[in-house]
């Protein structure tokens, strides 16, 4: 045990300077870490400050709230969009109109079929006979595209038709 008391004074002093260096160089590191922390914390304020004084969190805060309100427009007009198609549907927009001569002795096409239809193909057909003793004006109902308890005439089917597959209308 005398023999460890005993340490020659060299070890001892190289040991020191060993002590020493290594203290320098960690209160080296220390300074870097601190300038380093120092620089990183300047970078962050200057992100999470902004213009005006507005920092990052108020502009997010903002951005967020934004956002909740377009979503709620959005939703309204979808909304809006599906009353739309629903409405279209109900509306009368398939049209044709086919003039005819229903007797040989009466020319000029004065006779017609009118077919209006919504968008489920349900409506009615007009037609107007035209003889020599006058004109007869008739409606019938049409569901799904076809009769609802009344039979249609050739020119009334054919209107059926050229409607529902969305022909143009020529007179």
């Amino acid at each position: 045990m005398t023999a460890l008391l005993e340490v020659s004074p060299a070890l001892v002093q190289g040991g020191i300077w060993a002590l020493i260096i290594g203290e320098v160089i960690l209160v080296a590191l220390v300074i870097f870490l601190l300038l380093r922390v120092h620089e990183l914390r300047s970078k962050q304020k200057a992100f999470l400050s902004g213009k005006n004084g507005r920092d990052l969190e108020t502009v997010l805060d903002e951005q967020l709230r934004e956002v909740r309100e377009l979503d709620q427009e959005i939703q309204e007009l979808f909304e809006i969009s599906n009353r739309l198609r629903e409405l279209g549907l109900k509306s009368l927009h398939k049209t044709h109109v086919i003039r005819f001569n229903p007797f040989k002795e009466v020319g000029g096409n004065q006779s017609f079929s009118v077919v209006l239809l919504d968008g489920k193909n349900s409506g009615v057909v007009i037609s107007s006979l035209h003889t020599r003793e006058g004109t007869r004006v008739y409606a019938k109902p049409v569901l799904a595209g076809s009769t609802d308890g009344f039979p249609f005439t050739e020119e009334e089917k054919q209107a059926i038709r050229e409607a529902m597959n969305g022909k143009p209308v020529t007179i």
